[in-house]
């Protein structure tokens, strides 16, 4: 092999390693089923995530608010919390309280969401 061969070689193995390293993160997705006491699920249902600042460790600001689709559950994109707090130090983990309102009916309920995870949550409405 003469010297251009190997260079063109040694070229393509670093692109190939380049673009290897670059794999696509996987989203954090906190999804919220939410059925009733009867266990049906729910189109509808108001759903409010809000970051726990009473938890340890501590998780930072955040809320947000969506509904129940037809099949009964709610899909928050919580890679909008851990982009929000890069701030040179890893923040991978957050503690969240989830509230939900239907009618005239409120549920609690509490999770931990982990970046590039996808977290699922059931809550039952009271009677």
């Amino acid at each position: 092999m003469n010297k251009k061969s190997i260079l063109i070689f040694s070229g393509l193995i670093g692109l190939f390693l380049l673009f290897s390293g670059c794999e696509p993160r996987e989203p954090a997705i906190l999804k919220v089923f939410v059925r009733s006491s009867t266990n049906q699920l729910i189109n509808g249902a108001k759903v409010i995530v809000i970051g726990d600042q009473q938890s340890t460790p501590p998780t930072q600001d955040f809320v947000d608010t969506s509904y129940t689709n037809s099949s009964g559950f709610s899909v928050v994109d919580m890679d909008q919390y851990f982009d929000q707090y890069r701030d040179g130090k890893e923040n991978t983990l957050g503690y969240f309280d989830i509230v939900v309102k239907y009618n005239n009916k409120v549920a609690y309920s509490e999770t931990r969401c982990r970046i590039h995870t996808t977290s699922v949550e059931t809550i039952y409405l009271p009677n």
